[in-house]
């Protein structure tokens, strides 16, 4: 049961935001675009993963650097759906942008990328510092997995919207349809996210010191880097998360591309695989979310990070695409599982007062920082030795480095979510 001073409402238009900007995250970043990048726009150099991946990496090194000084900003300054909102409209409009990306533009749709995929990323500080104060401590797990199970059955929404679309591939005649499903995705997403911008709200309070926030931010930023040193549970976390969701990203940003340039999908493939690990994502995200209420975050993380490592070596063996279904089976519950329970655990802890400030680091050096290497090593690798199957090899070591350095993270798990931190 859900405490009376929590708003079952605010939770439901929380988790709808996810179900809304995971448009972004399947047509822009996974399928749609990424498919289009390679195939079209940049498809004639033969360096289409390259492009690709620096495009990724370039907007994630913005989103790091932005993302922990504005996060303590907006703490200060009691404005964090006002920034949400601000990077969520350039998510939106940057896709929409994409739109009029035609082939050989390559520098113009990796410009628009970086732009939509710094306020995608931008606005994850935003939107998860508000979990702490939308759901008490003990369905932390729940909440969240709601929160990636409403996101993974958006992602089914919008692949079922854009079906019509893109299902021409890139024939001459069907690409302007296909462009058409950046506009669709963009409207997904702003029609979708009403309802957290109505519903949510920020800490009362005002500051009346005339600093203008971006240089308060860093200042503060500063500040919560030097305090990580005192919540050693949680500095230690950040490092194996850093390490870990750098893995899942590359695999998320790739998967597509591999599925159609090692064994030979075809766009309408492509979207069938992604249904796939997309309903065993919501399983996953929801089903991992309540026994992480049960057995705690951090040995879900474990067992998800397990599941990972075998699904990075059954992708480097397997010769047939229904051998790749089945891979896209357990890689749905690992993505969903993983990324709930990562942010429980970070919910479970950061200090309610600056959720923002240290959400920052987890959403932007932790996760956008680490999602730089592994990209940009995977699309080098592809392209300069002409085989994904070697660049997939290089996910394998971010999963077991991530592995072993969560078993530093010293949490004692209780009943109902009380959790002692041993620092």
């Amino acid at each position: 049961m859900i405490e009376e001073k929590y708003s079952r409402g605010t939770i439901f238009s929380w988790t709808l935001f996810d179900y809304a900007r995971t448009s972004f995250s399947v047509m822009v970043k996974t399928v749609g675009f990424a498919l289009y990048f390679q195939a079209i726009v940049a498809g004639s150099t033969g360096r289409g993963d390259f492009f690709w991946g620096l495009a990724d990496s370039l907007s994630m090194i913005l989103a790091a650097g932005l993302s922990p000084v504005l996060g303590a900003a907006s703490d200060y300054s009691h404005k964090r759906k006002r920034f949400l909102l601000v990077f969520s409209a350039l998510c939106i409009t940057g896709t929409a942008a994409l739109y009029w990306i035609e082939k050989g533009m390559i520098l113009p749709g990796m410009l628009v990328f970086i732009a939509s995929n710094v306020g995608f990323q931008g606005g994850y500080t935003f939107y998860d510092a508000f979990l702490p104060e939308i759901a008490p401590r003990h369905i932390y797990g729940r909440v969240s997995g709601y929160g990636f199970g409403m996101g993974y059955l958006g992602a089914l929404s919008i692949l079922a919207l854009s079906y019509p679309f893109i299902k021409g591939g890139f024939a001459p005649s069907n690409i302007h349809n296909f462009r058409l499903s950046f506009l669709i995705s963009a409207g997904f997403f702003a029609v979708f996210s009403i309802p957290a911008f109505l519903t949510l709200r920020d800490h009362t309070g005002t500051n009346h010191r005339k600093i203008p926030y971006f240089r308060l931010g860093f200042r503060r930023a500063i500040r919560t880097f030097k305090k990580l040193g005192q919540y050693k549970a949680l500095s230690r976390f950040l490092l194996s998360f850093f390490l870990y969701i750098d893995g899942v990203n590359t695999v998320i940003f790739f998967s597509a591309l591999y599925a159609r340039g090692t064994l030979g999908f075809t766009p309408v493939e492509v979207i069938l695989f992604f249904i796939v690990a997309q309903t065993t994502a919501i399983l996953g995200s929801i089903v991992f979310g309540v026994l992480t209420d049960h057995w705690g975050p951090k040995k879900s993380i474990d067992i998800t990070l397990v599941i990972w490592i075998a699904v990075v070596l059954g992708a480097f063996f397997i010769q047939t695409k229904a051998e790749f279904y089945v891979i896209g089976l357990f890689a749905g519950v690992a993505i969903g599982s993983s990324q709930s329970s990562s942010r429980s655990l970070m919910a479970l802890l950061t200090p309610p007062d600056h959720a923002a400030e240290f959400f920052g680091f987890y959403d932007g050096i932790a996760g956008n920082a680490s999602a730089i290497m592994g990209p940009l090593t995977f699309g080098a690798i592809s392209s300069f030795t002409g085989s994904q199957r070697v660049a997939v090899l290089s996910v394998l070591i971010f999963f077991i480095l991530g592995l072993i350095f969560l078993q530093q993270v010293k949490v004692q798990w209780q009943n109902r979510a009380r959790a002692t931190l041993e620092n």
